[in-house]
């Protein structure tokens, strides 16, 4: 929770609670939603609490804006402001069983048979697979189904729900740019589509009101899925402008503009944003990738190759090179521009000579190589090619990972903002906007102010872009083996599969 001062754009106070996440089975990710919502109460208090350390009215606050993970699936109970179960996280994969049944009714078997309608392909990520799976595997969330219990929502629409009043009047709602993610939304009439509810067996009661990304909902004025919130806080509101994430996962969206642009090449078509009522959606091509940070919390939690995430940097920049060492971290399975849930995570050209410092590395080169392969993919669906890339996210402070990815892309990465955080850039548009709060995006903190321009650190640019052939020709040559038929893992996941 972030707050600014609404004359200046001074940030003012902040405080932050990390959400834990349990791992039930192999492929299974969860969020306690009573947790979600205690860790909210927190950061209110606490940050409140330093206001008036102050000398500062919390009465003085005049709006507040929600942002969050998008995919990520509630159902909760109406009448007792409970949750009917643990909210299932975007990167979940305990759907497969769920998705090829779905797709084996599509005509032709074709994942891409609803993405006319939604942007988007049938797969675990989305919101609609989860919430067909909770309503096929929970007892208490059929029976609320069956009394007129039951409410849906990503955890924007929770949150929203139990700050308005939750169970005495709480306002059930969600924003264009998540109701897009849950696959139950027609991002062209810009509402939940009754054809897409039948085809997954979703009955339309239980979904939230959808609403602009800058409306008042209660005590809340604002609301944004987190990688819009980003593309916002950059600043990224003409047609072509576009920045990268760099988080749990891997987000690269590139405004399009009032026009949904379909992609050929494996990417998403997503509504970025839409700023009022009577204002115009905005729409993005959208790159995702699962796993990017989560390769070092791996690296860290499961295999203890590092003590501490920032320690990755310093093991890589010891190694030099991978050395031939190639990671495709498909925990996940692999999204764009894959879309193979079936995939499963490849460390190859192992020798002797390997340590866990090429290790780091290979992990650092992977983050970039995916962002590389999503890259080229816009800018063939969009014919005019990026010339520089703006980053957020909390792993643009590892500075050797923001050099490896303007090497490998073979462009500038960053850019420099003379010492004005985008906080403060974003706060000075809502400013701009009357204080109609579109946002206060967390993670702008980490935008690398300095810009990281190709070959800056031990070649020029002709032998970055030669040795980057090399590597990415290499690391392409791993991804197939991550992809191949692996019905064993499938299995340990879901026992429907």
């Amino acid at each position: 929770l972030r707050v600014f001062n609404a004359k200046t754009a001074e940030l003012i106070c902040h405080h932050q609670v990390e959400i834990n996440q349990s791992f039930p089975k192999e492929g299974w990710v969860e969020e306690d939603p009573r947790e979600i919502m205690q860790s909210v109460y927190e950061c209110m208090e606490r940050t409140c609490e330093k206001l008036c350390q102050l000398n500062i009215s919390v009465s003085n606050i005049k709006a507040v804006g929600v942002t969050n993970q998008r995919e990520t699936t509630l159902v909760w109970d109406k009448e007792t402001g409970e949750p009917l179960y643990n909210a299932i996280v975007w990167l979940d994969l305990r759907t497969q069983s769920t998705v090829e049944r779905l797709i084996n009714k599509a005509p032709g078997r074709n994942k891409n048979h609803l993405k006319h309608k939604t942007g988007l392909p049938i797969s675990t990520y989305f919101s609609a697979v989860k919430l067909r799976w909770l309503l096929d595997n929970v007892d208490e969330i059929q029976e609320a189904m069956l009394d007129g219990r039951a409410m849906f929502g990503t955890v924007d629409s929770w949150i929203i729900w139990c700050l308005t009043g939750g169970r005495n009047g709480g306002v059930h709602c969600t924003d264009v740019s998540n109701a897009s993610r849950t696959m139950l939304f027609n991002i062209h009439s810009m509402d939940w589509d009754p054809e897409l509810c039948r085809y997954f067996d979703v009955p339309m009661e239980i979904l939230p009101k959808v609403r602009s990304s800058s409306e008042i909902y209660g005590c809340m004025v604002s609301c944004l899925g987190d990688q819009s919130a980003a593309l916002v806080g950059q600043m990224c509101f003409k047609e072509g402008q576009a920045k990268n994430t760099y988080g749990t996962g891997c987000f690269l969206l590139r405004n399009t503009g009032t026009k949904p642009v379909m992609s050929e090449h494996g990417l998403l078509t997503t509504v970025a944003y839409k700023m009022g009522k009577d204002e115009p959606a905005c729409y993005a091509l959208e790159g995702s990738v699962a796993i990017a940070g989560a390769v070092v919390r791996w690296l860290k939690d499961n295999m203890g190759i590092v003590q501490s995430s920032s320690e990755i940097e310093k093991l890589a920049a010891a190694a030099g090179s991978s050395y031939g060492c190639y990671f495709v971290p498909a925990f996940s399975g692999l999204y764009a521009p894959y879309w193979e849930p079936s995939a499963r995570g490849i460390i190859c050209g192992l020798t002797q000579f390997t340590n866990r410092n090429h290790l780091a590395f290979a992990a650092l080169e992977a983050v970039c190589f995916q962002t590389r392969e999503i890259l080229d993919a816009m800018n063939q669906d969009s014919g005019v090619p990026l010339t520089q890339l703006q980053v957020d996210g909390g792993m643009t402070s590892n500075r050797l990972l923001m050099q490896l990815q303007a090497d490998i892309l073979c462009m500038p990465v960053g850019k420099d903002l003379n010492n004005v955080t985008l906080e403060i850039r974003f706060s000075l548009f809502v400013l701009l906007c009357f204080v109609l709060c579109y946002v206060l995006y967390a993670k702008m903190k980490r935008f690398c102010s300095g810009a990281f321009v190709v070959g800056s650190q031990s070649c020029d640019r002709q032998q970055a872009a030669d040795g980057v052939f090399t590597c990415c020709h290499s690391y392409n040559d791993a991804v197939p083996l991550s992809r191949n038929d692996t019905e064993i893992f499938n299995k340990s996941v879901d026992p429907d599969y």
